[in-house]
């Protein structure tokens, strides 16, 4: 289970980590918090020491309900620090978390390595026919609506079964457009309440139904704080835990605001 990021292979057999950089003003745990060039790198290269083999990068807000931005405002906050670490760490392997086509068309031209989208192509209909022209990995991501409706679309008959019809057919439209590194996310916390949450991690081997790398994006969300009645700058404890059931459960990749203690949650799975 590989996946060609760059003309390096990644070999997902052994989980690995992927470290978050928001570049949004509005996230909802880290939105805002690095406001220049060296809080930037400084993070980064934080991340990369402790082990991170991806750094996600994102400009446009998907918590529940954020503002929307316009492509615009995504381009002009995301093209710039991609050109920035790229020049600082020439080995990076930066994932863009973007639903836009355009803007995942100018960061893989810019020297980025993959595309994380939410929306599976669902916002974008060019995005999958663009993300084969480029031939690079795709994360696509189970969501219902967009970050603005989300929250109202938790109603599920059979929340397993549809996520996995939900991959079924969008795996095979990417195949059609000769996507060939695929990489699934259920979304925890995208269209899905706490209780739902808990049931997709429990749950999560039966995604491997696809044969495809699974990654999960748990940390610091509201099913650890909520449950535990705490806010999220003190869900790390939570975040750890339920990172090391995603991966007993069948995760590749992790995606987190914490590498270290990520990191140290593998190191601890690999010797069991």
């Amino acid at each position: 289970m590989t996946i060609n990021c760059r003309g390096r292979l990644i070999d997902l057999f052994t989980p690995k980590v992927m470290g978050i950089l928001n570049l949004t003003p509005d996230s909802f745990y880290d939105g805002g918090k690095y406001k220049n060039e060296t809080e930037i790198l400084k993070k980064v290269e934080q991340m990369l020491l402790e082990g991170a083999t991806f750094i996600d990068l994102g400009a446009y807000s998907s918590r529940p309900g954020a503002d929307h931005i316009s492509t615009e405002q995504e381009k002009k906050r995301i093209l710039p620090i991609v050109s920035l670490l790229l020049d600082k760490f020439p080995e990076i392997l930066l994932s863009i978390d973007t639903f836009r086509s355009e803007i995942a068309t100018a960061c893989i031209k810019a020297g980025a390595a993959l595309i994380n989208d939410i929306s599976a192509g669902n916002m974008d209909q060019n995005m999958i026919p663009t993300v084969g022209e480029l031939e690079v990995p795709y994360i696509m991501m189970h969501m219902k609506g967009t970050p603005q409706t989300m929250k109202t679309l938790d109603q599920y008959d059979n929340l397993i079964l549809e996520i996995n019809t939900y991959f079924s057919e969008k795996v095979a439209e990417a195949k059609k457009h000769g996507v060939n590194d695929i990489i699934i996310d259920p979304g925890f916390g995208f269209a899905k309440n706490i209780s739902q949450n808990f049931e997709l991690l429990k749950n999560l081997k039966l995604l491997q139904f696809h044969n495809l790398p699974i990654l999960a994006g748990i940390s610091r969300k509201s099913m650890i704080y909520k449950t535990l009645h705490l806010n999220p700058s003190e869900a790390l404890n939570g975040t750890t835990a339920l990172n090391t059931v995603a991966i007993l459960n069948g995760a590749s990749i992790l995606r987190v605001h914490d590498v270290k203690e990520a990191m140290e949650c593998l190191n601890l799975m690999n010797h069991l």
